[in-house]
């Protein structure tokens, strides 16, 4: 499928695992993707030589999220590598982890969440936003089955997630006259190469199996197909939603 032809895309958070997924899919689809990078430039440089293999185009964009001045430094590499093509996908997949229970979360980390996962793709958008076309475009935030979950080791990343859901509804009643949707994705346990190893503790893949009703873990690109989607014009009369990409995770008793 090449329904993306002709449009570019930027997915933060684009080096590995999840954020990788989205970029090598809507580079598949025909999207040129600017793949961004807080850190990690070698996974970026993956991501991006991917594409490029597969007969796509694609480019690497660093800048550290939730600092002064990381729009700024975002948007400079960015708009060297549209050179006055405009920009017609925003994926805000990048996030800092969670950061431990109630109790555990020191201020600066609390800060930190906020700064990186909801300060950040708020001031993103609003940066992203000029460059769209006049009319259209897409935007689609990662946000988490956190959300919905009571997990204590969460509750401060949990916390930010729903301000991005809350952002994705209000934003989309405000830019929908322009045409551009807004929407988000909910992923819930998803194996990556990162934390694959969290996985290997005993018992712990199974117990999450159980708890999901498509019974496995899930996959980076089970998520990215979702974003595929969303940014598609399939999607054109989807608006303000927050889309479940978690299997069905917890979604009650499975006996």
């Amino acid at each position: 499928m090449s329904d993306l032809i002709g449009r570019t895309a930027l997915v933060t958070g684009a080096s590995r695992g999840i954020g990788q997924a989205i970029a090598v899919r809507l580079a598949a689809r025909g999207a040129a993707v600017v793949a961004h990078f807080g850190a990690d430039g070698e996974g970026a440089r993956a991501t991006v030589d991917q594409i490029v293999r597969a007969g796509g185009t694609a480019y690497a964009v660093g800048a550290v999220l939730g600092v002064d001045g990381d729009v700024e430094t975002l948007f400079a590499g960015v708009e060297a590598h549209l050179a006055g093509r405009p920009l017609d996908i925003l994926v805000n997949n990048a996030a800092a982890p969670p950061a431990g229970p109630l109790g555990t979360t020191t201020r600066a980390a609390f800060d930190h969440l906020f700064a990186v996962n909801v300060r950040a793709p708020y001031f993103v958008i609003e940066r992203a936003l000029p460059l769209f076309p006049d009319r259209g475009g897409r935007i689609v935030t990662v946000s988490s089955v956190a959300t919905r979950m009571a997990n204590a080791a969460q509750t401060s990343f949990a916390m930010t997630k729903g301000a991005v859901e809350t952002m994705t509804l209000t934003l989309a009643n405000q830019l929908g006259a322009r045409g551009v949707t807004v929407n988000a994705v909910a992923p819930g346990a998803t194996r990556t190469a990162t934390n694959g190893p969290v996985f290997e503790t005993a018992g712990l893949a199974e117990l999450i199996t159980g708890m999901t009703a498509l019974d496995r873990l899930g996959a980076p690109g089970d998520v990215a197909d979702v974003v595929a989607f969303l940014v598609s014009d399939a999607a054109r009369w989807v608006t303000g939603q927050v889309i479940d990409a978690s299997g069905g995770l917890f979604l009650g008793p499975r006996a």
